[in-house]
């Protein structure tokens, strides 16, 4: 976590470089799985109880401006933090992808906890917060419930699991690199870094 920390802290107040980047297996990242996807892709876990990922939200909405459209951004959230709430928010975030209000609800969360300082407590504070991101109380309860939901939660779960991810915020690529977030140092450096991993055929 303090690499994170360094990590959000060194992006933010050195944003640019002139230098032109070279990136090694286990320096800059590690091959977690031998088979890539078969369309570039990168996989952000999180948690809407971590700090870090709250930090990293600019950085990687700024990651999907600088990647070529072909590159799909996904976001999975992870159970392992917050006990029981965790899952339930895991639930919460995949019910608003299916709802189209993914972007809109995650700011909402955010905002809550690492701003405002105010907890989630389960199924009543999660209903008002999509009331607050435009969804009817109602239809958000129906989509929690629904199947296309839990399975969307399911999968994310697999895919904590599959990668094995212990801590967050964490980037696969390719579903099959793992970004050492801890050996950048700029902006720049970043999104190189993972455009490069998003390009790379072996």
């Amino acid at each position: 976590m303090k690499k994170i920390f360094a990590l959000i802290t060194a992006l933010m107040i050195f944003p640019f470089s002139a230098q032109a980047f070279d990136f090694d297996e286990g320096d800059h990242y590690e091959v977690v799985k031998q088979t890539a996807t078969e369309t570039p892709e990168v996989k952000e876990f999180f948690s809407f109880l971590c700090p870090h990922c709250f930090k990293f939200e600019p950085l990687m909405a700024n990651l999907e401006q600088k990647l070529p459209e072909q590159v799909k951004m996904k976001k999975v959230h992870v159970n392992f933090l917050g006990k029981q709430i965790g899952p339930e928010l895991t639930l919460a975030y995949a019910a608003a992808e299916i709802l189209k209000v993914e972007d809109k609800f995650s700011s909402l969360v955010f905002d809550q906890i690492h701003t405002q300082g105010k907890a989630i407590n389960g199924r009543t504070d999660v209903l008002e917060l999509f009331e607050k991101a435009g969804v009817d109380q109602q239809e958000a309860e129906n989509a929690l419930a629904s199947f296309p939901v839990s399975g969307l939660a399911s999968q994310m779960k697999r895919d904590t699991e599959t990668f094995n991810i212990r801590g967050v915020p964490t980037l696969i690529v390719n579903g099959k690199y793992k970004v050492n977030t801890g050996s950048i140092r700029s902006n720049e450096e970043f999104v190189a870094l993972v455009t490069f991993l998003t390009q790379k055929k072996n």
